[in-house]
């Protein structure tokens, strides 16, 4: 009975360990806040992005390492990356419609759209079924969740990719 017990609390201990690692796993930096130049704070540095918080790879970007922020209409989005140098990207805010960030930042280089896992949701009745992308080269990419697939005109900025290196096509 003694041996068993202590069989089962190694195997706990074990758990926590690992446990332990995976949460913290990913790549850990200190790195200023790019939108308010507040002191250094540590970080994961997310897929396709370097320690400066600047956005290399658009197309391996993931969500979750940017700046979590509040827009228009209580809208919920995303910034990620560093805005290059002229980008008309600065004077989008999440929330804004497909038409008026067109209006803005003009025509994009490539775009398309997908639909989310929530589609697939019986009786999910939100906005965010589908999504729509537009790329722009030399600024990067810009997300919109609502409308329907081919369907462009419909949808709320969500996500805004800082991206200097973008090719414009996704």
């Amino acid at each position: 009975m003694v041996t068993r017990l202590i069989a089962v609390s190694a195997v706990i201990a074990f758990s926590v360990v690992l446990g332990g690692c995976a949460q913290t796993g990913g790549n850990a930096s200190t790195r200023p806040d790019a939108s308010t130049g507040s002191p250094a704070k540590s970080v994961k540095i997310g897929p396709g992005m370097n320690a400066n918080g600047e956005v290399i790879d658009a197309s391996k970007v993931e969500s979750g390492y940017g700046q979590q922020v509040k827009g228009i209409n209580d809208f919920d989005g995303e910034i990620t990356g560093v805005p290059a140098p002229n980008s008309k990207f600065p004077q989008l805010q999440i929330g804004m419609g497909f038409r008026q960030v067109i209006d803005i930042v003009g025509p994009p280089n490539d775009q398309g759209a997908y639909i989310t896992g929530k589609a697939f949701i019986p009786f999910y009745y939100g906005s965010d079924r589908t999504r729509s992308e537009l790329v722009y080269k030399g600024e990067g990419r810009l997300i919109f969740a609502g409308g329907s697939i081919g369907n462009f005109s419909g949808g709320n900025l969500i996500w805004i990719i800082h991206c200097a290196t973008e090719s414009g096509y996704r």
